[in-house]
């Protein structure tokens, strides 16, 4: 079996793991950094498939280092199948609350400085960037697993 860049147990998953996990959590912090976000309903979205995000991503990076640093790969089907499942739900669902987030803010942003001040505007588009940044590594993560997926 050859080892593909990118898929589980390999030093470019690791990678895209810790990247993933960095995004997450920084889309949550800077969405977390002003107490206003619970006025709408995309706000809290993005916060809560962040939280969900943030530990899957941060599990995955200490399996991945433990499979690169000892060397010891755990691929069987099931674990691949639930790694390929995991991701595709969670990018799906990241990916719906980075889109809901930045198009909110654009409407808030368009709607004038009394709904959206300008340094929460750029809190709440960082964090949308962030968000979209997560869900590209996410995504990544997961067609690299679901190509490694056949040859198991």
């Amino acid at each position: 079996m050859d080892e593909l860049p990118g898929s589980f147990g390999t030093s470019a998953s690791l990678a895209l793991r810790f990247g993933q996990t960095i995004f997450s959590i920084a889309s949550l912090l800077f969405m977390c950094l002003d107490v206003e976000f619970y006025s709408y309903t995309a706000f809290c979205y993005l916060v809560t498939v962040m939280g969900f995000v943030a530990p899957w991503g941060m599990t995955l990076v200490i399996v991945d280092a433990y499979s690169v640093f000892v060397r010891c790969l755990p691929r069987q089907p099931r674990i691949i199948i639930i790694l390929i499942v995991g991701d595709l739900a969670l990018s799906y669902l990241s990916l719906a609350a980075a889109c809901s987030t930045a198009s909110t803010t654009m409407f808030l942003h368009d709607a004038g400085r009394s709904y959206c001040p300008a340094k929460l505007c750029t809190r709440y588009q960082l964090s949308a960037a962030m968000a979209f940044l997560s869900w590209f590594l996410s995504m990544g993560s997961c067609l690299f697993n679901l190509w490694l997926f056949p040859s198991l």
